[in-house]
């Protein structure tokens, strides 16, 4: 059965997290090749896919593109966690030689998104601070590495987005505010605050101000509920998120990156379905 898609896509476009294989542990969705992936998730009603791959990948973009064309689907982010969780390389790691990898291996993430019109995001291979009491240094040299890869992505027209990601998983920029004050800070172009409903629900004082706070500066967001599972299966006030986005007109994707459970593929059906409740009353606004 054809699925009913949301009346202003340019306004709030929903995509599901996917990859080729991923273990029941990951917050990854449909699972499989990237274009039967698309299909997959045009048929559950989404208007994208997030995908998580390996820098190093072989794709057959065309045949990619033209999925996407026949389908009117985008690819909404490529994911470059696999980079460091498989290479244990970061962009402040003290070893030069991990560092020197993980800006190589970003500027081929790069090059794929400027193939596939998408951009990347940057959250895992922003790495862990070996010392807290030297926070000023890596801080900066997170900066200059980032300023390095807007270089490389200027002409390619491809965005960053740096996630803030929870305290038990990372121990620096764990707030929306932390990194929208850091990109100001150093003044980076071209790179933008990624919220995750998730980590948001640990760290943050109040959901709905930190996504006011980012303002223009909020490039994407992936929606999870408090137990990661589907949006409106844990306690999370969606409908004050969407209020949020909207009063800051929110123009960027809203990804389902959630657990698969009770599977994937049901997930994603229930998630959307959740959403586009909560979206309902915003579909007319322009």
């Amino acid at each position: 059965m054809k699925q009913i898609r949301l009346e202003n896509e340019n306004k709030y476009k929903l995509s599901v997290s996917t990859a080729d294989t991923a273990p029941d542990t990951a917050p990854l969705l449909l699972l499989g090749g990237i274009c039967e992936n698309l299909k997959k998730a045009y048929n559950a009603g989404y208007s994208a896919i997030e995908i998580h791959i390996r820098e190093n990948v072989s794709l057959d973009y065309q045949k990619i593109l033209d999925v996407c064309s026949e389908l009117n689907m985008t690819i909404s982010a490529v994911v470059t966690g696999r980079l460091n969780t498989q290479e244990n390389v970061s962009l402040i790691d003290d070893d030069s030689n991990k560092v020197k990898a993980a800006m190589e291996g970003l500027e081929k993430y790069i090059d794929i998104a400027q193939v596939l019109k998408t951009d990347i995001i940057i959250g895992w291979i922003k790495g862990v601070l070996p010392d807290r009491d030297k926070f000023n240094i890596y801080e900066k040299r997170l900066a200059d590495n980032l300023k390095t890869l807007v270089n490389h992505a200027s002409d390619k027209n491809v965005k960053l987005f740096v996630e803030a990601i929870n305290r038990y998983e990372t121990n620096y920029l764990n707030k929306g505010r932390e990194i929208k004050d850091f990109i100001e800070k150093y003044e980076i172009p071209n790179v933008f605050v990624h919220l995750d409903t998730f980590h948001m629900n640990i760290e943050e004082e109040n959901m709905s101000d930190a996504i006011r706070y980012c303002g223009n500066k909020l490039g994407y967001i992936h929606f999870a509920d408090s137990n990661r599972e589907y949006p409106g299966s844990g306690h999370i006030d969606f409908k004050s998120i969407i209020k949020a986005l909207d009063d800051i007109n929110y123009n960027g994707y809203i990804a389902v990156e959630c657990l698969p459970k009770p599977t994937g593929e049901e997930a994603a059906r229930i998630a959307i379905k959740n959403i586009k409740e909560v979206l309902n009353p915003y579909l007319s606004v322009n």
